[in-house]
C-alpha cells in the first residue's frame, strides 16, 4: 500500500534571496510547473515517502563514486519541494544517474532511481537543452533498438566510431564473429535466437511506439532521428498490411 508523500513544501518562491546560478534566467513559473507534472505522475507517491538522511543511497550508488552526484539530494530536494534545486537537477544531475536502482535498499522504500525516471521524463518530454544533449550520443543506439527491436549489436563496435572506449576496442572489433557466437552465454542461444526478433514481435513494436507518444518524444528530442526511424517503422507496417 503506497504513502503519500510529505505535502510541506519548503519551495522557493519569488523574491527570496538566492544564490546566483545557471538557470536564473528561466522564469519561476515555468520551473513550478514542471515540479507539478513531476508530483502529477501516478507513480510519485510510490518513489518518495520521506528521507531520513542515512546516506544509504548514496552509499550503494555507483554513480556516486565517479561523479559529484547524489540520489539523496534528489530525495531530499523532492521531499522539501525545493522547486528550484529540483530544476537545476533535472538539468544537470539526473543524468550523472546510472539507472541500476542500487538507492532501493532504502529503509524508508525511497526510489530515487525512481524519482530520477520521472525527472527525465518531464525534462525529455519538454525539450530541456540538457536532455537533448544528455541523448544526442544515443541517437544510433537508438535508431537500432528502434528499428531492429533488439539491442546494439556487436558488429556496431569499430574503433573510429567508440574512440573513447580505449586500447582494446580493435582487439573487440577484430574478434568480433566470435564475440558474437560467445553471446549470450548463459543460455547458450545461437547467435541467430540471441540477436534477432521476430517479425510478429517487431511489427507489435511498431505498433506500440507509432500510437504512444514515445515517437512523439524522439521528435523533441531530434527531429532527425524521429524521421529516420517513422520512415522505417511506416515501410515495414505498410508492407504487413497496416494502413498508416
Amino acid at each position: 500500500m503506497s504513502r503519500a508523500a510529505p505535502t510541506t513544501t519548503f519551495a522557493r518562491r519569488p523574491g527570496a534571496t538566492l544564490a546566483p546560478n545557471a538557470y536564473d534566467d528561466v522564469p519561476y513559473e515555468e520551473k513550478l510547473a514542471l515540479w507539478e507534472e513531476v508530483k502529477a505522475d501516478p507513480r510519485f507517491p510510490d518513489y518518495l515517502y520521506g528521507c531520513y538522511e542515512c546516506g544509504i543511497c548514496v552509499a550503494a550508488c555507483p554513480s556516486a563514486r565517479f561523479y559529484d552526484f547524489s540520489p539523496r539530494k534528489i530525495a531530499q530536494a523532492a521531499a522539501r519541494e525545493d522547486v528550484e534545486l529540483i530544476f537545476e537537477q533535472m538539468n544537470d544531475d539526473v543524468w550523472n544517474c546510472s539507472q541500476c536502482f542500487s538507492c532501493d535498499r532504502c529503509p524508508r522504500q525511497n526510489s530515487p532511481g525512481g524519482l530520477i525516471t520521472i525527472l527525465r521524463e518531464v525534462a525529455v518530454r519538454h525539450g530541456l537543452a540538457s536532455s537533448q544533449e544528455a541523448l544526442e550520443g544515443y541517437g544510433r543506439v537508438v535508431y537500432k533498438i528502434m528499428t531492429t527491436g533488439t539491442q546494439v549489436s556487436p558488429d556496431m563496435l569499430q574503433p573510429d566510431a567508440f574512440p573513447d572506449w580505449g586500447p582494446d576496442v580493435k582487439e573487440v572489433s577484430d574478434q568480433l564473429d566470435l564475440w558474437r557466437r560467445a553471446l549470450p552465454p548463459e543460455t547458450l542461444h545461437t547467435t541467430s535466437t540471441g540477436w534477432e526478433v521476430s517479425e510478429k514481435t517487431l511489427l507489435e513494436l511498431y505498433l506500440i511506439w507509432h500510437y504512444s507518444d514515445v515517437m512523439d518524444m524522439i521528435e523533441e528530442v531530434d527531429e532527425g532521428l524521429h524521421m529516420i526511424i517513422m520512415d522505417v517503422m511506416e515501410e515495414t507496417l505498410e508492407e504487413a498490411g497496416y494502413e498508416i
